[in-house]
């Protein structure tokens, strides 16, 4: 009498199931550790040239101007930062003011006409409106450089062309198509029925907007907000053209004073201190509202 021995396929399929995901598991590791060694990377070149201007600006005036370089400074020091606050004949402090304030005024001028604009463009239904979204998403197309001397005309008939605020209105105009574009898909990608219930409650557009659709594309307008810092705060050419007194400068031109230095003779520490000082508000602003930012950016693809 013969028996029949079967092999237990059970054991053999589960076995070769193991075998499978562990080396899928293994395949799943080595691309995860080539992806982050990728990052690291470039996150590496990123920061190199940050963190070498902040070496230099720490270093003393002598060794910052030594050939070869030397990598880290052997002595501590912030005299390239206090040779900031006397350069030429204001110092950087009002320069940063001057700066800051152009950017306060952008970012809220552009938050605001967005939001409204976006609104009106995402909730209201009118004659031509597509017609003219577009027409406000084509002034994308128009290079920034090719106005500037009919902006520059324009703006010295209404004397603004030497003051802050009016460079804070060419700067709102240039960065409204891109905020309204932004904010009308934040507010398409909240249910109308949210608003709905509102009206029907005896709230009116406004008032709607104000108490519950702000709160909603919260990330739009933080999105918007910081596009609109970062372009002001870092924006030269316009700055350059539209400003004569040297009162009413901005940061980037005053760096440039830095950059040409005074007879001929360029402070390299005092240059990359002005840097480091430059990037540390837009460093700080994205920093802190990243997540809002990336919100909006996300949000703002939903629909169209």
């Amino acid at each position: 009498m013969t028996t029949n021995i079967q092999p237990n396929t059970n054991v053999v399929f589960s076995a070769t199931d193991q075998s499978q995901q562990q080396a899928r598991r293994r395949r799943n590791r080595l691309f995860l550790a080539m992806r982050y060694a990728v990052l690291i990377v470039l996150a590496l070149l990123f920061l190199f040239p940050i963190v070498w201007s902040f070496l230099n600006s720490i270093k003393p005036p002598a060794e910052a101007l030594a050939v070869p370089p030397t990598y880290l400074p052997t002595t501590i020091v912030l005299d390239n930062y206090m040779e900031l606050t006397t350069f030429g004949r204001i110092g950087v402090v009002q320069h940063v003011g001057n700066s800051a304030f152009v950017a306060l005024l952008t970012v809220v001028g552009t938050i605001v006409l967005s939001t409204l604009g976006g609104y009106g463009f995402a909730r209201f239904e009118f004659r031509g409106k597509n017609i003219m979204f577009i027409m406000v998403l084509s002034t994308l197309m128009i290079p920034f450089q090719s106005i500037l001397i009919p902006l520059f005309v324009m703006l010295s008939k209404v004397n603004l062309h030497n003051s802050l605020f009016g460079l804070a209105l060419v700067y709102i105009t240039f960065q409204l198509p891109f905020g309204i574009f932004l904010m009308r898909n934040s507010f398409l990608a909240v249910p109308k029925e949210i608003e709905e219930s509102a009206l029907l409650d005896g709230c009116t557009s406004l008032s709607v907007l104000y108490r519950m659709m702000l709160r909603l594309v919260l990330p739009g307008i933080v999105t918007v907000a910081i596009y609109a810092f970062i372009n002001s705060w870092n924006e030269f050419l316009a700055a350059l053209i539209f400003m004569t007194d040297q009162n009413n400068f901005t940061l980037p031109i005053f760096l440039t004073n830095v950059r040409s230095g005074l007879y001929g003779i360029i402070d390299w520490g005092a240059l990359q201190a002005g840097v480091i000082v430059s990037i540390i508000p837009s460093l700080v602003i994205f920093l802190l509202l990243q997540r809002y930012y990336m919100n909006g950016l996300m949000g703002g693809a939903v629909k169209s």
